[in-house]
């Protein structure tokens, strides 16, 4: 593997950006989990227990830790 060199103005920069990017997801999924959370929690949407996720699952052919 070929070693490159980096200059530290420029590796800065590049790191600055991937912590950003880095919060903007976290931000993204956050929002997505809170509005997730409130609307089983209001009753719009019913939560699904593990074992109807693995029955799911089973029904297409994907077998994760059914325990049948």
């Amino acid at each position: 593997m070929e070693t490159i060199t980096v200059p530290k103005t420029i590796f800065t920069k590049i790191l600055e950006d991937a912590e950003i990017l880095i919060s903007d997801v976290e931000k993204a999924f956050e929002a997505k989990v809170l509005q997730r959370i409130a609307d089983i929690d209001s009753g719009k949407e019913k939560g699904k227990t593990e074992e109807e996720y693995y029955k799911y699952l089973a029904k297409r052919g994907i077998k994760i830790g059914i325990r049948n």
